[in-house]
């Protein structure tokens, strides 16, 4: 049996959850979100928490057991708490700032790269623009949207120049070795 998957998930105080067969609602302060699971997983909704069983150890089911257990406590926190990546800026002259909802990047080009948030999703910037962070309550639209910002200018190897996760090592190239050493 899988080790996550037989884990039950807590359904902290006001957060609502509808298991409806296969369809999973889970509505709290931060938002709703909907989702539909595979029919080989059972879903049952018993004091306070969610129990996923499978019916055999074939491979299709085990693989999907511990994944969705995984899902739904990653539902269930992001309506209660949110998720937050943080990209951080690096390079002279690179910035980050706010028009509105909007985030508009100096990243090296001619021309800012503005960026408008898709609904569930907010961005905020530091006062000093070094740092950008992405909000939401839906884990997978949060990665995707810090992937795509992420991916207006990402890390260089030899200055280092450009956006980054934050703690993300970017692994560094020496360079050309120089002129004429005869």
């Amino acid at each position: 049996m899988s080790r996550i998957g037989r884990l039950p998930v807590d359904i902290p105080s006001g957060v609502q959850v509808d298991v409806n067969g296969f369809d999973v609602r889970v509505k709290g302060p931060k938002g709703e979100l909907k989702r539909s699971f595979s029919r080989l997983i059972g879903i049952k909704m018993e004091n306070n928490q969610l129990n996923i069983t499978r019916n055999s150890e074939e491979p299709a089911q085990r693989a999907l057991h511990g994944t969705t257990r995984a899902v739904l406590a990653n539902m269930i926190y992001g309506v209660n708490k949110g998720f937050e990546v943080i990209l951080e800026v690096e390079g002279v002259g690179y910035r980050a700032e706010m028009e509105g909802k909007n985030l508009s990047l100096f990243v090296g080009y001619s021309h800012p790269v503005k960026m408008e948030p898709p609904t569930g999703v907010t961005f905020e910037t530091d006062a000093k623009t070094r740092q950008i962070k992405v909000l939401g309550f839906d884990k997978e639209l949060v990665g995707q949207v810090a992937a795509n910002v992420r991916k207006v200018r990402p890390p260089e190897p030899y200055h280092g120049k450009g956006l980054r996760y934050l703690g993300e090592r970017v692994r560094r190239k020496a360079g050309k070795a120089g002129k004429g050493a005869k």
